[in-house]
């Protein structure tokens, strides 16, 4: 079966897996979606993350972070552009999601970046979603 939206697909797969308190989750793989992967872990809401190839298109393997009381890190997660509507902001539009304690994560020129690196570049971009 085709999925339509990937990134989506893969941030569902990743709530899913923290309400199970699973400690990792399998994903399809791709470029985005380990860039991806690589901003969540720099802002801490991921413990760690791997990419294996399996002579197909491969997997991201995401390993989870839990809190105090096995609670799952990230609260919330919402995919911003969708396939059917694209969501673009400019540079001068980027502004801190929850007062700087969420981030999102945008595709700009210079890859995947937070919203908090892609104001210091002066960069805009498509918002692809928001962590909180």
């Amino acid at each position: 079966m085709a999925i339509t939206d990937p990134i989506a697909d893969m941030l569902v797969r990743i709530r899913n897996a923290g309400k199970a308190k699973m400690n990792s989750v399998d994903i399809p793989g791709s470029k985005i979606k380990t860039e991806m992967a690589k901003v969540m872990k720099s802002e801490g809401f991921i413990r760690n993350y791997k990419f294996i190839k399996d002579g197909k298109q491969g997997i991201l393997r995401v390993y989870l972070k839990y809190g105090d009381n096995q609670s799952h890190v990230i609260l919330k997660m919402q995919r911003v552009s969708k396939p059917s509507r694209r969501v673009y902001v400019g540079y001068s539009d980027v502004k801190p999601f929850y007062n700087g304690l969420g981030i999102a994560i945008l595709s700009t020129s210079k890859g995947i970046l937070t919203d908090k690196q892609a104001r210091k570049e002066n960069l805009g971009g498509e918002v692809l979603c928001t962590l909180f």
